[in-house]
């Protein structure tokens, strides 16, 4: 009798132990299971940790994935929004996710966008007010200044109508943007919007050689001040994070002026000058052995495989008038 009340009580016993660890396990299972403000302050965190990052001299940080760590954290706050709106309807995170999209969408050029954000951003916290409002008058500075001039166009839009013809204008206009920006940048020593202020002066500095490029032909002197305005570019901005991509335009340049020269004047006729071809042409081989004497660099593949092309033009001059 006794030792059947003692397995009675054992089992009773297993049994409550038994309760007690499935119980155990489920609330461990349910806390390990982010809720919408763990997963918030966990995107974050990561943009935080970015927010300085020097992306004029560096490439921009990737997150897991491997994508743009700025455009993956507008991403997934949007995606948090959508997913946890039940949840977030009482708007106690509004004030975090409007300001951390702010942050990430200033690194994407969305200037307008990220003013709004921030000024939303401070309507609702107080604690977030005075920042807010600081990056939003900064972010409508770089608006502003960036809406000055030409700039660098998508080649696939529909409209976009014929360039300007004014150079007089468009290199004041640049250079009026480059002055805001340079103030601008000048004012922010030592916060991340210097490097938004640099990349913005590199971009300008782009769109004014991408500018005398494309209308060399119908500008006096047009392909020499082509050729200047990207050597200005490579010269500026030699610490630049694009430096080899500013190097790779230079000798792509060369060979489009190498090409023309040939189709122009045929290496078999009198008034072919080797003299003047190999000039171009060395240049260019130059540059695209520069480049491709980085390694780890994507330019490195661009640069090989574009000299591999280039040398094989000079196999259809005669020897006799190119040296090898």
């Amino acid at each position: 009798m006794i030792r059947g009340r003692r397995g009675w009580g054992l089992a009773v016993l297993f049994a409550v132990l038994l309760t007690a660890g499935c119980e155990t396990f489920s609330a461990r299972r349910a806390e390990s299971l982010y809720g919408p403000s763990e997963g918030i302050l966990e995107t974050v965190a990561v943009l935080r940790r970015h927010v300085p990052d020097d992306t004029y001299r560096f490439p921009p940080a990737s997150d897991f994935s491997g994508r743009n760590v700025y455009r993956a954290t507008l991403l997934r706050l949007e995606s948090l929004e959508r997913a946890e709106a039940e949840a977030l309807r009482t708007g106690y995170m509004d004030a975090v996710v409007l300001f951390a999209k702010a942050r990430a969408l200033e690194r994407l050029r969305g200037y307008d966008l990220a003013a709004q954000h921030y000024r939303e951003s401070a309507r609702l916290s107080n604690a977030l007010r005075d920042e807010a409002l600081s990056s939003a008058a900064i972010c409508d500075r770089l608006a502003d200044a960036v809406a000055i001039g030409f700039d660098l166009r998508d080649p696939l839009a529909e409209a976009s109508g014929p360039l300007p013809l004014d150079a007089t204008g468009i290199r004041a206009d640049l250079d009026e943007r480059v002055a805001q920006l340079t103030l601008l940048e000048s004012e922010l020593e030592g916060s991340h919007y210097r490097w938004i202020a640099q990349e913005e002066i590199e971009r300008a500095d782009r769109a004014r050689a991408a500018y005398f490029v494309a209308t060399r032909n119908v500008h006096p002197d047009g392909t020499l001040v082509a050729l200047q305005e990207l050597q200005r570019v490579a010269a500026r901005h030699g610490a630049s994070k694009l430096r080899l991509r500013h190097l790779l335009d230079l000798a792509e340049f060369y060979v489009v002026l190498a090409r023309e020269y040939v189709a122009a004047i045929p290496p078999a006729s009198l008034d072919f000058d080797p003299a003047r071809f190999a000039e171009i042409s060395d240049a260019a081989i130059r540059l695209f052995e520069l480049v491709g004497s980085h390694d780890g660099r994507p330019e490195k593949l661009e640069a090989t495989r574009q000299l591999e092309a280039f040398l094989a033009l000079g196999l259809g001059i005669d020897a006799d008038r190119v040296e090898r």
